[in-house]
């Protein structure tokens, strides 16, 4: 007996909506609905999977949202500026340098070190994010790595194999001295791994100091054209590109 699936409901979610729209990720959406801080067309919304359409108003702390169109925009972060929304301390952060990109409000992907340089997503798209940053979709990225002295072949072969570090095994998919540089303290890393400091702390276990690190490439973009301290919006191809990883 085959059966046939009923008629897709209508509309996003209204945990979706509110991520959507800026507000917070869709776990704290659906706090908010909850508590009751989420109206409709005038009423109060405390039940979760709710669907919203184009037509209904929602309503936050007295504002009506709207849902953003979404942008993609890739920065090629220079050193001194740490990866976050928002910085007590008033240090200098990556905000700073995308603030006038766009009227929408739009967050890093990941992070990158505060010396850290190279290539650093942001995007309101918050499913897009998610599916970046999720360790199981593997997401490439490339690392140019300056050592304070050159790596010994031992050691990059003991990193190929992978290290015992204090969270557990880490193994990168590619590692290189960088090809037509005069030392070997110019490494090339190829590691899909999302945690925290994990290239520095690679090198460090083994006794070297990292001097510089730069992403040079991550998720299929790379930073042709993209000065220092630049940011551009992305292609439709490459909007399209990042929808299908992990198809």
């Amino acid at each position: 007996m085959t059966t046939t699936a009923g008629p897709k409901p209508e509309g996003v979610r209204l945990n979706k909506y509110l991520a959507n729209a800026g507000v917070c990720s869709r776990r704290e959406a659906d706090k908010l609905i909850e508590s009751g801080s989420v109206s409709i067309n005038g009423k109060v919304v405390t039940q979760l999977g709710t669907r919203v359409s184009p037509a209904d108003k929602v309503q936050f702390g007295g504002q009506t949202l709207s849902r953003e169109k979404p942008v993609y925009l890739l920065l090629n972060k220079p050193k001194g500026f740490i990866t976050t929304s928002d910085d007590p301390q008033n240090r200098r952060t990556v905000m700073n340098l995308v603030e006038n990109a766009c009227p929408e409000r739009i967050y890093p992907v990941g992070r990158l070190d505060r010396n850290t340089t190279g290539l650093l997503l942001f995007t309101n798209d918050g499913e897009m994010a998610k599916k970046l940053m999720h360790p199981k979709y593997e997401i490439k990225k490339i690392y140019q790595v300056t050592l304070d002295k050159n790596l010994t072949k031992n050691d990059m072969l003991r990193i190929a194999e992978g290290l015992q570090l204090e969270d557990g095994m880490i193994a990168p998919d590619k590692i290189a001295y960088v090809a037509g540089a005069d030392d070997k303290k110019q490494i090339g890393l190829e590691i899909h791994s999302g945690r925290n400091r994990i290239v520095r702390r690679i090198f460090e276990h083994l006794g070297y100091k990292v001097l510089k690190l730069d992403r040079v490439f991550v998720a299929g973009l790379t930073k042709k054209d993209l000065p220092r301290g630049k940011w551009r919006f992305l292609t439709p191809k490459e909007i399209n590109m990042l929808k299908r990883l992990g198809h």
